[in-house]
This record gives structure tokens, C-alpha cells and sequence, in this order.
């Protein structure tokens, strides 16, 4: 495989740096690159509310690193108590965002290592600080074995259609969705992209196509209601999209459009893959009708920055995600391998793989 380009190494929305978690800004994108420093727990439950950071993947990697930075701050000698205000910490991460499951994840694998070493304050910090690192570093070689999966499915030249972002900015590197298209870029394929931008946030169009467009991938805007035309005339080869929380059935809840998208390509006979590491899955949850559905704020519909331009006084439905019915997915792409239908029983069968 042809190593990563420099810029792909730079690119890290999510690290441990000097005693701090350090975030690459997302709200800011593309037009300011900045990284913030979070020294504070607080800040960093803000960080994921606010979409400073956002992505399945990234939001868990960032709450692991969120659980660390605060367990850092616990001055108690006692275990108990460490864990009592360890506790208050992870409750407020968990609250941060509802649907990507990532962050639950990540914070109850970080509790239970702060759980296993009940020894002195200074070696559960320093475990839980492992713990979380660990993950982050993790994250991307799983994000580069899933990138392989998928690129196996994209002939050795094909468009690809892609909504919201799934990429490097939304993992600890490289990305889920993105990643697949890295993955097949790198072994010679030549993939073009089409990126949907994304409303209302526009991630789409701030983030996946700046970042195609830094890794020299060719990448083409689109608006929301363009992708039926382009596969009514067959320029679109496959969709590929991330996820932010998969039910035991293959439901897939990811960024609201993602269903209508889904219903499209079945219409037309194009393939719709998603991208997501297996910790996405919830395999708790039967299907798509458990997971719950986060409600943002009526701006982000209303406003464009500072402007507004909708009428005062009209009500606002603001999902920030949808569920895509299993049996429009063609297949589930994840680190272990790629899951077909019936995903009750392939995606089970990579979880117990990966034991």
C-alpha cells in the first residue's frame, strides 16, 4: 500500500498533547485551520456539543480524552471517592450528544479500566490516560483496515457519492468513509468524488470537500436534492457513507439525508455501502426504532452564520440525523471485514470475530 501523503499525516482532529486534548476547530473549517486546547472537562463536553468536534469516532475518541483530562483533576486519594467524581464526569460527556454511540463506547471502556485498577490516584489516572491515548491510536489502524475492506468493493474506476463528512475530521485520522476512498486511491484506483453539501451545516461541502481537496482526490459540490439526477444518468458508481450509531439489524442511523439518499440509490440500482467501525454498532439496540434521534437548535435551519432567512415566527423540525432501513444497505463495510444481509447474523459473526 502506498504510504499516506504528508498532508494525511498532519491532519489530527483528536490527540493528547502536553496534558491537554487538543481539537482541530471544525466550526471554522475551511476557511480558518486553528487547533483549541482544552485544559478543562467542562470544556470539553462544550467541544462536542458545539461540533468543535464531531464524527462518531472523533466524539469518542474525545470523550475517552475527556474522562483522562478529568481524572487528572481529581485530587481524592481515596478509590471510592475518585470513582464517585470520575462518575460526575463521565454523566456529563454521555450527555454531551445522544445518537453516536462512539461516545458511550469509549467512555465505558475508559470506566472500566479506572474500575480494574483500584489502586492509588496516580495509577488510575495514569491507566485511565493509557486507555484513552490507546484508543486514539486505535482508531486509525482501524479506520486503515476498514479503508482495505471497502476499497474492494469500488471498481478500478468509479464515482462516488458521499454526504456529510466521514473522513480523517471525523475520526482520530483517515476516516470510515473517506477512508475507504483513501484505501482504493491508494492502490491505484481512480475514484472521483461527489459531495453532497450537506444542510444544514454544510459539512459536506466545509469539510469532506476540503479535505478531498487536500489530499489532491477530485471532488465535486453538490446540493442536497442533485443526487436522484446524477443517478437517474449514471454518474454515480456507489454510495458510501459513515454512520453514527448501526442497531443489531443492520439500521443504520447517520447525518438527516442519509435515508432519502439511501431510497435513491435503491431506486436506481446503485450500490449504498456504509462505513463504520464495528464499536458503532449497538448491538443492545434490535433496530433502527430504539436509537434515539438528537434534536438541534432551530438556527442552524434559520441562519446562514449571523444571517437569518427564514421568517420570524415559523416553527423549525431540526433532526440532526435519520435511520436507513437495513434492507436498503448493500453492505456494511467495518475493520473485521463487510457485513451482507442478514446483518442480525453477519455483523454478529464479525463482533465475535474480532474476540
Amino acid at each position: 500500500m502506498v504510504a499516506p501523503t504528508l498532508k494525511q499525516e498532519l491532519l489530527q482532529p483528536v490527540a493528547w498533547h502536553k496534558g491537554k486534548v487538543r481539537l482541530l476547530d471544525q466550526t471554522l473549517l475551511p476557511g480558518e485551520v486553528r487547533y483549541v486546547e482544552l485544559d478543562n472537562w467542562r470544556e470539553v463536553v462544550t467541544a462536542i456539543r458545539t461540533m468543535i468536534v464531531r464524527g462518531a469516532p472523533a466524539i469518542g475518541c474525545t470523550a475517552a480524552l475527556g474522562l483522562a483530562l478529568g481524572a487528572q483533576g481529581i485530587e481524592t486519594t481515596d478509590c471510592t471517592e475518585f470513582l464517585t467524581q470520575l462518575g460526575i464526569i463521565a454523566d456529563a460527556l454521555r450527555g454531551a450528544r445522544p445518537t453516536a454511540v462512539n461516545l458511550f463506547w469509549a467512555i465505558d471502556r475508559v470506566w472500566g479500566v479506572a474500575a480494574q485498577h483500584q489502586g492509588s490516584s496516580t495509577e488510575m489516572k495514569a491507566a485511565i490516560l493509557a486507555e484513552a491515548t490507546a484508543m486514539v491510536e486505535a482508531d486509525i489502524a482501524t479506520n486503515r483496515c476498514l479503508g482495505l475492506h471497502g476499497a474492494s468493493l469500488l471498481p478500478e474506476q468509479a464515482t462516488v457519492l458521499t454526504h456529510c463528512n466521514a473522513g480523517a475530521l471525523a475520526t482520530a485520522g483517515y476516516g470510515t468513509a473517506l477512508g475507504v476512498i483513501r484505501a482504493a486511491r491508494e492502490e491505484g484506483k481512480q475514484i472521483e468524488v461527489f459531495a453532497d453539501e450537506t444542510r444544514p451545516r454544510l459539512q459536506g461541502m466545509k469539510l469532506t470537500a476540503w479535505e478531498l481537496q487536500q489530499d489532491g482526490i477530485p471532488v465535486t459540490i453538490i446540493a442536497d436534492n442533485m443526487a436522484a439526477v446524477l443517478m437517474r444518468e449514471g454518474q454515480v458508481d456507489c454510495v458510501v457513507v459513515g454512520a453514527d450509531r448501526i442497531a443489531a439489524n443492520g439500521d443504520t442511523a447517520n447525518k438527516i439525508g442519509t435515508y432519502g439518499l439511501a431510497v435513491q440509490a435503491h431506486f436506481h440500482n446503485v450500490p449504498f455501502y456504509v462505513a463504520a467501525p464495528l464499536s458503532t454498532v449497538d448491538f443492545a439496540l434490535p433496530d433502527g426504532s430504539h436509537i434515539p434521534i438528537e434534536e438541534r437548535d432551530s438556527t442552524e435551519m434559520t441562519h446562514i452564520e449571523n444571517t437569518r432567512l427564514a421568517p420570524d415566527g415559523v416553527p423549525v423540525w431540526n433532526p440532526a440525523f435519520d435511520v436507513t432501513p437495513a434492507h436498503l444497505i448493500t453492505a456494511i463495510i467495518t475493520e473485521q471485514g463487510i457485513a451482507r444481509m442478514p446483518y442480525t447474523n453477519s455483523l454478529a459473526a464479525l463482533q465475535n470475530h474480532s474476540r
